[in-house]
């Protein structure tokens, strides 16, 4: 069992920014390939960004795009998303999942973002 804890998350106005954490146990994190996603009220869940395993490779949403950028501190385990140039439609819950073994995915509880006017 992997435990998945997200952090950071709160309120911010438009063209601001927020760094958010997400710490996952294990002796193996190098190995997870970690990713964020986003739901916002009334909406279904969707894809932030991704970073794999240990070579690092990242892909994001078309949504954001120059504007987050995700990466990984394998030593203390622990994936970051950067967010900048925040917009309204950005707020969301934002939600860390581990991938672990190509098969098992385990979620964190979510953090709050919301971007003001």
């Amino acid at each position: 069992q992997v435990q998945v804890v997200e952090s950071g998350g709160g309120l911010v106005q438009a063209g601001g920014s927020l760094r958010l954490s997400c710490a996952a146990s294990g002796r193996s994190f190098s190995s997870y390939d970690m990713g964020w996603f986003r739901q916002a009220p009334g909406k279904e869940r969707e894809f932030v960004a991704d970073i794999k395993r240990s070579g690092g490779t990242t892909s994001y949403a078309d949504s954001v795009k120059g504007r987050f950028t995700i990466s990984r501190d394998n030593a203390k385990n622990t994936v970051y998303l950067q967010m900048n140039s925040l917009e309204p439609e950005d707020t969301a819950i934002y939600y860390c999942k581990a991938r672990v073994g190509m098969v098992y995915n385990y979620w964190g509880q979510g953090t709050q973002v919301t971007v003001s006017s």
